[in-house]
């Protein structure tokens, strides 16, 4: 049960990473409510990651490093479950 809910939770994450990454690729407006919530719960993530790595060529890969990080999290939690 608790494997399933804390699933379903990582999926989330990984949903709305997925959104603010194709935010950044097309224009938006950063006042609307969703979008404003999308990047008060993307933020605490990727900043760590954004402050360790440089943008490369001008492009942002936090949020590569941050699916691999979350994804390695995932694991370790998982098999302590």
């Amino acid at each position: 049960m608790i494997i399933e809910i804390l699933d379903l939770f990582f999926q989330a994450i990984y949903l709305v990473l997925i959104v603010r990454i194709a935010l950044s690729w097309i224009p938006h407006d950063k006042q609307h409510p969703i979008i404003e919530w999308i990047y008060k719960v993307t933020t605490p993530i990727l900043k760590p990651f954004q402050q360790m790595i440089p943008p490369i060529g001008g492009m942002d890969v936090s949020p590569i490093v941050a699916f691999f990080a979350i994804g390695f999290l995932k694991r370790i939690l998982f098999s302590i479950l």
